[in-house]
């Protein structure tokens, strides 16, 4: 399967999917450590990671209050 990260609004719109696919959880992960500041600015709430179509998990990329 194929890994990617799905890019949302806080409200749960579609951002879009990052353009990027990867062969294991530990480089999509690895590509979010280093553009997550980049995501952020332009607007992305929360990421979600899938596996294929499976959600494995959802992440805010906001600041914890």
């Amino acid at each position: 399967m194929a890994w990617s990260w799905r890019l949302e609004k806080a409200d749960g719109r579609a951002a879009g999917k990052a353009e990027e696919t990867f062969s294991t959880q530990a480089d999509a992960e690895s590509w979010l450590g280093e553009n997550w500041r980049g995501l952020r600015a332009d607007g992305v709430d929360k990421v979600v990671l899938l596996d294929g179509e499976t959600l494995v998990y959802e992440m805010s990329l906001q600041d914890p209050e």
